[in-house]
């Protein structure tokens, strides 16, 4: 019995700790532009779509949408805005996600960190 009950409790932490480094949800967003530009913030959410994930931000009151491929490790996003695409590269953080991205064509990068709401 006490076997059993190990195992279950092992199995409950393990899930909880899965779902804790999901990037599914909804978060506060902290970043900086490309070449150590101006600050920004705002929000983000990312849904399952299948094998994939819809990531949606709101910075500003401009809607960036993109699709993005990964794990609880990391994910990588490809997004656009009217006329502007690029690219965005985020890791786990003990529940957060932090990361960096550019526009499509950019040579500096801009950085970024999702604080889970």
């Amino acid at each position: 019995m006490k076997r059993f009950a190990l195992t279950v409790a092992t199995l409950l932490l393990s899930s909880s700790l899965a779902f804790a480094a999901d990037p599914i949800g909804s978060y506060k967003i902290e970043g900086t532009n490309p070449g150590g530009g101006s600050s920004y913030g705002g929000t983000v959410t990312v849904e399952k779509t299948g094998e994939t994930f819809r990531v949606v931000w709101v910075v500003g009151g401009q809607r960036y949408v993109g699709t993005g491929i990964g794990d609880h490790n990391f994910l990588a996003v490809s997004y656009r805005s009217g006329n502007n695409t690029g690219l965005a590269l985020y890791g786990e953080e003990g529940g957060n996600w932090v990361g960096v991205w550019t526009y499509a064509g950019g040579r500096q990068m801009g950085a970024e960190r999702w604080l889970r709401q």
